[in-house]
This record gives C-alpha cells, sequence and structure tokens, in this order.
C-alpha cells in the first residue's frame, strides 16, 4: 500500500470530535503542551491498532500459497464489509453536529488530561478502530512489513498536528482561523469521511482476485 493510498483513511481517523478536539486544544491555556502530549497518544494508538492488526494476521496466516490466496481473498471481503458499515454508520451520524459537553473542559485542560483524551478518542472511536483493522488488513494482504504502515501513522499525526501547526505559524491570527476550522469541520466531517471512504472501497473492490 502506498501513501496515496493510505492517506484518505487518515483524514477518517480525524475527522470528527478527534480534530475538534485538537482544535480545542489549539486555544487552550497550555497550548503547545497540551497538543504536544495530544499528538503523541495519537501517535500510539494509530501505531499499535494498525501494528497489532497487522502481525496478528500475519502470524497466524499459512505458508501455503493457495491457503494464503484464500485467506487474503476472505479479508479483502472483510475489509469491503467494515468500509460499508462505516459508510452507513457515518451517513446515520450527519446529524451530530453539535459537539460533546465535555469539550468545553479543554480550555482549562492538562497535558495529562490531552494524552488521556487522545488515547480515548482515537483507541476506542468506532470509525477510528475499523480504519486501523481495515489498514493493517489491507497491509497483510499485500504481505507487507510493519514499516508500510508508517505513511498512514505519519499522516494521521500529521493532520492532528495541524491546528498546532496554525498556532505556531500564524501566533495571534489563529484565534480567529481556529474556530472557523473547528465549526467547518463539526458540520461538515461526515461529508469529508463519507467521500475518503468512499475512496478506499474503490480501491478495495477493484482489487479484488
Amino acid at each position: 500500500m502506498d501513501f496515496l493510498t493510505v492517506l484518505p483513511l487518515a483524514f477518517v481517523m480525524n475527522a470528527g470530535p478527534q480534530i475538534v478536539s485538537a482544535v480545542f486544544l489549539a486555544t487552550s491555556q497550555n497550548a503547545r503542551r497540551n497538543s504536544v502530549a495530544f499528538l503523541l497518544a495519537v501517535a500510539t494508538v494509530a501505531t499499535v491498532g494498525t501494528g497489532l492488526t497487522l502481525l496478528v494476521i500475519q502470524a497466524f496466516g499459512s505458508d501455503d500459497p493457495s491457503a494464503q490466496t484464500s485467506t487474503n481473498n476472505a479479508l479483502d471481503y472483510v475489509i469491503i464489509a467494515l468500509l460499508l458499515f462505516l459508510v452507513v454508520r457515518v451517513y446515520l451520524r450527519r446529524n451530530a453536529t453539535e459537539p460533546p459537553a465535555w469539550m468545553g473542559k479543554l480550555q482549562t485542560a492538562t497535558p495529562g488530561f490531552s494524552f488521556k483524551l487522545g488515547l480515548m478518542l482515537y483507541g476506542l472511536m468506532p470509525t477510528d478502530i475499523i480504519t486501523m483493522l481495515t489498514v493493517g488488513g489491507y497491509l497483510a494482504t499485500q504481505d507487507a512489513p510493519l514499516w508500510h504502515a508508517l505513511p498512514f501513522i505519519g499522516a494521521t499525526v500529521l493532520l492532528a498536528a495541524i491546528p498546532l501547526l496554525i498556532l505556531l505559524l500564524m501566533g495571534d491570527r489563529a484565534e480567529v482561523i481556529l474556530p472557523k476550522m473547528r465549526d467547518w469541520m463539526t458540520t461538515n466531517a461526515w461529508i469529508v469521511n463519507e467521500v475518503v471512504i468512499v475512496f478506499f472501497l474503490a480501491i478495495s473492490i477493484s482489487g479484488l482476485q
């Protein structure tokens, strides 16, 4: 799997309360420290989730070429089923645009809280779990090594870091840009999700043997 293939699903990892939380933290009292702690959690979850999926599937795979082909075909169909589930789930939740009440507490967050928040958001969100399973499973079907997951992990962290990068590059002007970014993502995240999921779904279907 090349970078352009995994990049779209990095958007799925971040769309929703994940990127909104990153924006809130970038405007919090300890913005830089909180954002860095949050990004460390994102990197940890993306690495562990994707890596474990890949390693488990490869560990239980067969060396027999015919059996391996059969296993890969089965994984392809599982990936497609997961992606279809994501399409339906994202669409059904398209009107859930109001951020959770706990987000109001992020203005006074600490680095420790920010790290735990990142672990929970990226480690427990159904869309993120399915995305990591999808990427890890796809890499396993290609018999790819673990380091091939690095583009996906890096893209996921980079997208989550956009609010912090805006803060560092734009200074005071970020106080105007970041709230607008938060509001847009809150309203339109489901559209972005659907586009990238369908894109990856098309890639998976075209790769069926």
